[in-house]
């Protein structure tokens, strides 16, 4: 292990340091070289730029009060003035990121607005100098949020539909920064302010499947059967509040009296947890209240692990007095937002690599750590290649309470049709993290070796821009 000239382990040093990055790990703010680095890091200069787009078919994925049948998986090409290039993927989330959006146009318009997005950034990164992507994305998360107003027509645009739009330029800085920089690891690229908050290492992560609204018990049953031992519970039905609520303790119903009997080696009491997810259909804390209440009555209060963004993110009702753990997803779009949802209650913070950028979630994880609140992957129906994205940040974190891994939801499986050929698509379809085994992924020494493929190129993706070579 490192050892500073004092003798001090890096951890260490890094614990006993985690105050004064604070200040660097919040808001858009720029963050200084903190890198462990025996060399500076490399200025880099982007000299190309293009962009282009599939569309995959889903099976349809209720939620939010509505569905989505198709995903556009989106490249950023980047190339530097030294000849290096790489491609960042991004998988566009219209319905999670501003349902408004989603309402109000087409599916091809939702999807086309966030592309024009995409595109307008990286037009701005063309010509751009930077040395770390959080620097990057810091300077373009303004003008992109801003562009992305005016062209929606929405000055209140959530700010999580710009950095929706973001993760594929933002993923291939951080491929361009590591081949610049000669890092061959994940944990290399990690900056020196953001390690605290990924420092564990766990050699398995949870598997979450992701059931959608109106979803049958049998098939939640049937993932139980498989090994899966903690299941995304998508509630929040179609209807009005008085029917949504209906619907939601029937579903409850179903589900404890389904699994409220099995057991598993991987929570404290032996329990299945329930992990319940709104999307912000529940208006009042008094209707979530009935919800517990209910949950109280059958004898599943205790088995509820997490409430997942139960409410709208203007809704500013304490949650902390609920008795539950209540998690903020959509809402937390910065740090500053997760801040704000920690100090009224939220007790838990579901990080997107892959939904809001890696720079971001660095930033959020880290001051989730300062704050002593647990943070856990949450999944937006993406490819395999960004699964194990977010699963470098999943088995970094620290466990979540009363458990004894890290959590990822991973969801792609069920609703893409074409899943089985996305997968020809990994750079390392055969490794030993890429297929979940009894309900959880293996995250063994060959997945931190080879960082779970992340850094080597797709032959697929790079057919797609065969004609910049």
């Amino acid at each position: 292990m490192y050892q500073d000239s004092k003798g001090i382990d890096r951890r260490t040093f890094l614990h006993r340091s985690s105050a004064l990055f604070a200040l660097g790990a919040a808001g858009f703010n720029p963050i200084p070289n903190q890198y462990p680095m025996k060399k500076p890091l490399k200025t880099i200069t982007i000299d190309q730029v293009d962009s282009n787009f599939e569309r995959e078919p889903l099976n349809p994925y209720r939620f939010a009060g509505s569905a989505i049948t198709e995903a556009w998986q989106v490249l950023s090409y980047l190339k530097s003035t030294s000849g290096i290039h790489k491609i960042g993927i991004g998988t566009q989330g219209v319905l999670w990121s501003d349902k408004r959006v989603f309402a109000a146009h087409s599916t091809n318009g939702g999807n086309a607005l966030m592309y024009a997005m995409t595109e307008y950034a990286l037009q701005l990164v063309k010509g751009q100098r930077f040395t770390n992507p959080v620097e990057l994305l810091d300077r373009l998360f303004p003008e992109v949020y801003a562009y992305g107003q005016k062209i929606t027509g929405n000055a209140d645009l959530k700010a999580t539909f710009a950095l929706n739009a973001l993760v594929s330029v933002d993923n291939a800085a951080w491929l361009l920064f590591a081949a610049e920089n000669g890092f061959t690891r994940f944990d290399e690229m990690i900056p020196e302010a953001y390690l605290p908050g990924l420092s564990h290492r766990h050699d398995k992560v949870a598997s979450i499947p992701s059931f959608s609204v109106g979803a049958s018990v049998s098939d939640v049953k049937a993932a139980a059967d498989k090994g899966h031992f903690i299941m995304k519970l998508k509630t929040g039905s179609a209807g009005t509040q008085k029917e949504m609520l209906a619907k939601d303790i029937e579903f409850l119903t179903a589900v404890h009296k389904t699994l409220g009997h099995l057991e598993t080696p991987y929570t404290s009491n032996g329990k299945i947890p329930y992990y319940f997810d709104a999307n912000e259909r529940y208006e009042t804390k008094e209707t979530l209240q009935r919800f517990l209440d209910h949950a109280k009555k059958i004898g599943a209060f205790d088995q509820i692990a997490v409430v997942e963004e139960p409410f709208g993110e203007k809704n500013e009702s304490y949650v902390g007095d609920l008795g539950v753990r209540v998690a903020a997803d959509e809402s937390a779009h910065t740090v500053k937002d997760a801040l704000s949802r920690i100090e009224q209650g939220y007790q838990a913070i579901a990080v997107k690599a892959i939904a809001k950028t890696m720079s971001m979630t660095m930033k959020i994880a880290q001051a989730c750590y300062e704050k002593e609140i647990p943070c856990f992957c949450a999944d937006l129906t993406v490819n395999p290649i960004l699964v194990d994205w977010n699963k470098n940040v999943a088995a970094r974190l620290a466990p979540f309470p009363d458990m004894n891994l890290g959590l990822q939801e991973t969801n792609g499986h069920q609703y893409y049709k074409n899943w089985e050929k996305m997968l020809t698509y990994h750079p390392m379809p055969e490794g030993s993290w890429v297929q979940t085994k009894d309900g959880v992924y293996p995250t063994d020494a060959s997945f931190y070796e080879n960082s779970g493929g992340i850094l080597a190129s797709s032959p697929h993706y790079e057919s797609i821009f065969s004609y910049q070579s």
